[in-house]
């Protein structure tokens, strides 16, 4: 038995990033599917992106304000917010906020509101803490564009409809105000209201056809009758639109801003992207879907994630990558997490509440770093030693279950401990659940025969609970 790994085989420190996408592809499949889809470019005069994040930065100046005031003035804890669940200010922090800030109380709330709905506010439970986003503000346009995009998303929610209007039909004309935001953006221009309420009456009725079913014995009358006022319905939204910058709504007519141009255009590409799912998985479930991606290269996975994400709810989209990564295959679970990076913010509060859970532990820290913008040479330095060796032993569980027995063995450079022995006793202490089934898998490859004895050996304790 060796004691120490000879000099040019020496394990070397590598970013466990690396290790949780370490490249599992099985002998003989496909890389690539088709040569990628050329970056997209917006229509022609849409301003330049730092134009437009200045125009956000703008529009979202109150929002902000409040958020920071609140990241300085707050101590962390309890006893600002209401025990709601939503995070919303209590009385007395609302009116010092309006004393330090020259606002009514009203004015901050309705800017409280704003910064939740944007990402610079991530509430939990009754307490909040600045977002992300806001960290980066100041120096990220990227950062700064998603944010405004989260909002115009939640417009419905930044200006609710008054209690006036039927909940069914209001809910109709959310569901219909896309094809709208299509026709406006199409129009490039003023398009009278008369005529966008033509359009809105038509989706509307479509939506209802599609939503027909004819089912057996006597049925209800209608929520929502086919005479619903639509007229009112339009004005709340193209009020609530402006409101958010997305619009202008005057003199009967309404028009894109440039922001709200370039915010449809966005959600059209997600739709192309969503109808050319460069591997076809897009109608699978998510762990079906992953497992089609674990033949693909880096950048056509990321492209058929993005595909699977656009054709579904975010949320479910990200309870289905979750419920993937709790599962035995650990090749899923670091796949998982990367296809969990192509969500993005909308994840955050998900990978959050996972990090105490041992299996999904490393890679929700690694996740977490990453997105709260560590330093990629550094993010490893967020899981301690053991977290690290128990990252190690997942992924060569992935690699003897899906890849190629020189994989494994190569896997071993990527290991933090400089020598074998120190390996072998690190592993032993991890207590991952595939630790016997990776130390015979990584014997029975390695060509070293003193060193393979030395890693049946330790499989060997592992397996009847010796030292």
């Amino acid at each position: 038995m060796t004691s120490r790994i000879p000099r040019d085989s020496r394990l070397r420190l590598v970013r466990p990033r690396a290790l949780a996408a370490a490249p599992v592809r099985p002998e003989g499949v496909a890389t690539q599917a088709r040569p990628p889809r050329p970056a997209p470019r917006p229509p022609e005069g849409t301003p330049p992106a730092a134009e437009l994040a200045r125009m956000a930065r703008r529009g979202l100046a109150g929002a902000v304000r409040v958020a920071r005031w609140a990241d300085a003035a707050l101590s962390p804890g309890r006893g600002h917010g209401t025990p709601d669940g939503r995070g919303a200010l209590s009385v007395a922090t609302a009116e010092r906020a309006a004393a330090d800030l020259d606002l009514t109380p009203r004015q901050v709330r309705a800017d409280w509101d704003t910064a939740r709905l944007a990402g610079l506010v991530e509430v939990h439970g009754d307490t909040a803490r600045p977002g992300w986003r806001l960290r980066a503000w100041d120096r990220d346009d990227t950062a700064v564009l998603r944010g405004w995009v989260a909002l115009f998303d939640a417009w419905s929610l930044a200006h609710p409809a008054e209690g006036s209007l039927e909940a069914p039909a209001v809910a109709e004309v959310v569901e219909a105000m896309p094809q709208v935001l299509s026709f406006l953006q199409l129009s490039a221009g003023p398009v009278p209201v008369p005529q966008l309420l033509d359009l809105l009456g038509q989706r509307v009725e479509e939506l209802r056809t599609e939503r027909c079913e004819i089912p057996y014995g006597p049925q209800p009358e209608p929520a929502v009758p086919a005479s619903a006022p639509l007229p009112p319905l339009l004005d709340w939204a193209l009020r609530g639109l402006a409101a958010v910058g997305a619009l202008t709504y005057a003199d009967g007519q309404a028009t894109l801003t440039p922001l709200g141009s370039w915010a449809v255009w966005v959600k059209l590409e997600q739709i192309c992207v969503a109808a050319q799912s460069p591997a076809g998985n897009i109608e699978q479930a998510a762990e079906d879907m992953l497992r089609g991606c674990a033949r693909l290269r880096p950048n056509a996975a990321r492209a058929e994630y993005r595909a699977w994400l656009a054709a579904r709810p975010v949320g479910s989209a990200v309870t289905e990558l979750i419920a993937a990564a709790r599962g035995e295959d650990a090749l899923l679970r670091g796949l998982a997490f990367e296809a969990l990076r192509v969500v993005g913010a909308p994840a955050e509060p998900v990978v959050r509440s996972v990090a105490d859970e041992a299996s999904l532990r490393p890679y929700a820290l690694l996740w977490l770093a990453e997105y709260e913008g560590a330093d990629p040479e550094d993010v490893h330095l967020v899981l301690t030693r053991e977290e690290t060796t128990w990252l190690w032993v997942d992924t060569a569980a992935a690699v003897a279950d899906h890849g190629e027995a020189q994989l494994l063995v190569r896997h071993l450079e990527s290991a933090v401990q400089p020598t074998v022995p120190a390996l072998l006793d690190e592993v032993r202490k991890a207590g991952h659940p595939r630790t016997v089934q990776v130390l015979v898998a990584l014997a029975a490859a390695h060509p070293d025969p003193a060193l393979a004895k030395a890693v049946r050996r330790a499989a060997f304790q592992v397996h009847t609970g010796g030292v």
